[in-house]
């Protein structure tokens, strides 16, 4: 702290119409409109302080931490200089500004902080031609609710100026505490730069038997790994937990080294993307491989010879083994949580567990109430995302290491647990298809028409024929969801359409770039008998899938021929 005081400056602006946040206090754009557009993250930015009550702000504790995307080392400066100028009173801030979400969300709750501020754009691809992300989490660690969303967003369409100090600089290389004297402010302002991974890995000690990992990847006949970091923010804490830590062999983690492109790939952790990943599975040399997305709350799970572990069988599986898990032992188990349009396969091991499950809509903030009332011990998305209540987001590494746990208490393969499971409780045949980069308006009135046919009470009892199998309608609606903690209703999450056997087909629009959209379309179907269970799943869901075009009509009104993502 040295030379006169830093000046604190206010800057007229304008508002922009479109910084509504998605879900989760988060707005997702074009990184060229960030880059580009004339005070567009500093109104937003300006936005999420504002939301923060003035008492709260004033000398508050916050987390900053992105996934290294490109322009992540600027939109730090900016969020550094405009915290300073807000009234924040310290940041802690990842060495080079790299901090994974579940360690953002591990530091606000070990430091009581007010909230975080992250810079990523999930699994969407980086780079100048890419897109970039502000998310907000709030005290809890957890996403921002809609109430909070709303405020961020009613403060956007009315801002007239922003607070920053601009020629606040920091070292974001330098671990330790920097502090800066700002004009007319009392307290010097304080950052602090940690390393990424220290205070999430001594969380994750208090929960794992770290030595029956260690023993499973460096004893006697020693499980050899594969795991991609998808040159995301994963990379440091792969090498450190699992290889420094745990003693996994260096060069059992791959793409370890974060870049603003992830490589020129998308940093998204499923079969078309970690396709270098499932490769090197598929040569039978590794009994267990995983892959993360670019902010580390996503994960995927392959087996030897790359036998796939869906989301939906993952989360099912980890609820059946959470004994386990020394955490779990401990806590037990009061709840689990899924998104509605993840599989049904949880809700088979909760009631041979006798525990809830709480349907949510789509998005980690529904799971943040139950959490937080000690209704739920671990959440679950189809999106390869699963967490427990250690955090309030979803974890990948986390999900890795309970997987870990399960097969060195097990002592059997990923195949064999996952076989196992099947024959127990039944196999869940699931799918999901992504129709992206859609015009709004189109599909707007998709969703539209569809709900006009499938709530219609006469659609109850329709029967669809599709080669030899015949699907009755049992159930139908647009899906909404009461928090049973404070009563909170959220309507249209989805349309649902439940067939008489159990299948299901679900559409959901998605709008998380705000630029495009998305239509999302799931089938499950469910098949108990184990001769059944060695069907490719396409095969199997082809039939709904026939219908759920029919009924649609998505290509013909969008002009695809087919989708853009399978999953």
């Amino acid at each position: 702290m040295e030379g006169s005081p830093i000046p604190v400056l206010t800057v007229p602006t304008a508002p922009y119409e479109d910084q509504r946040p998605a879900g989760g206090g988060g707005l997702r754009r074009p990184t060229g409109l960030f880059e580009g557009q004339r005070n567009y993250l500093p109104n937003f930015i300006q936005s999420v302080l504002s939301s923060i009550d003035l008492r709260d702000r004033q000398g508050c504790t916050m987390v900053v931490g992105s996934d290294g995307r490109y322009f992540s080392r600027t939109a730090t400066e900016i969020v550094v200089q405009m915290a300073a100028a807000n009234g924040i009173g310290r940041l802690i801030i990842g060495q080079n500004g790299i901090l994974s979400t579940p360690a953002v969300s591990c530091i606000i709750r070990k430091i009581k902080a007010a909230g975080g501020i992250i810079l990523t754009a999930s699994h969407c691809p980086g780079g100048p031609g890419g897109e970039f992300g502000v998310k907000f989490n709030v005290a809890n660690g957890g996403p921002a609710p809609d109430v909070v969303s709303d405020k961020i967003y009613q403060i956007s369409k009315t801002i007239e100026e922003y607070a920053i100090c601009p020629d606040l600089r920091i070292d974001l290389s330098r671990l330790g505490r920097q502090e800066f004297d700002l004009e007319n402010k009392f307290k010097p302002f304080r950052v602090e730069i940690v390393d990424p991974v220290d205070i999430y890995l001594n969380l994750l000690r208090t929960i794992f038997d770290f030595n029956a990992i260690k023993s499973l990847l460096t004893g006697p006949g020693q499980l050899k790994i594969r795991v991609d970091a998808m040159h995301g923010v994963m990379g440091p804490y792969v090498r450190k937990v699992l290889c420094d830590e745990l003693g996994a062999p260096a060069n059992s983690a791959i793409n370890c080294v974060p870049l603003e492109d992830f490589g020129g790939q998308n940093p998204d952790p499923n079969l078309t993307y970690a396709t270098t990943l499932l490769e090197a599975m598929k040569g039978g040399e590794y009994g267990f491989g995983a892959a993360f997305d670019a902010d580390g709350d996503r994960y995927m799970i392959l087996g030897q010879n790359g036998f796939f572990v869906s989301p939906s069988d993952s989360l099912a599986i980890i609820a059946a083994n959470l004994s386990c898990i020394p955490y779990f032992r401990q806590m037990g188990v009061r709840g689990f949580g899924r998104s509605m349009p993840t599989s049904t396969a949880l809700d088979r091991v909760a009631k041979s567990m006798k525990v809830p499950v709480y349907e949510t809509p789509a998005g980690w903030r529904f799971f943040s109430n139950l959490m937080d009332s000690g209704r739920c011990s671990l959440c679950g998305e189809e999106s390869f995302g699963t967490g427990s209540d250690h955090l309030r987001e979803k974890d990948g590494l986390w999900a890795v290491l309970v997987w870990l746990s399960i097969i060195a208490a097990r002592k059997q393969s990923v195949e064999e647990i996952v076989r196992d499971h099947w024959a127990k409780f039944g196999r869940h045949y699931y799918c999901r298809f992504d129709y992206e980069g859609l015009e709004p308006k189109t599909t707007y009135y998709i969703m539209r028409d569809l709900e006009t046919l499938v709530t219609d009470k006469s659609f109850i009892g329709q029967q669809f024929a599709v080669g030899s199998h015949v699907y009755s309608v049992a159930k139908t609606d647009s899906f909404e969801y009461v928090d049973p903690v404070d009563g909170t209703v959220t309507k249209k999450q989805g349309l649902r359409i439940i067939f008489t056997d159990a299948s299901r087909l679900i559409f959901r629009l998605s709008s998380s770039s705000g630029v495009r959209a998305t239509i999302r379309l799931y089938a499950e179907s469910y098949e108990r008998d184990p001769s059944g269970h060695d069907q490719e799943p396409q095969a199997v869901l082809s039939p709904l899938i026939a219908i759920a075009l029919k009924i649609s009509q998505i290509h013909e009104r969008t002009g695809r021929r087919g989708p853009t993502v399978i999953t």
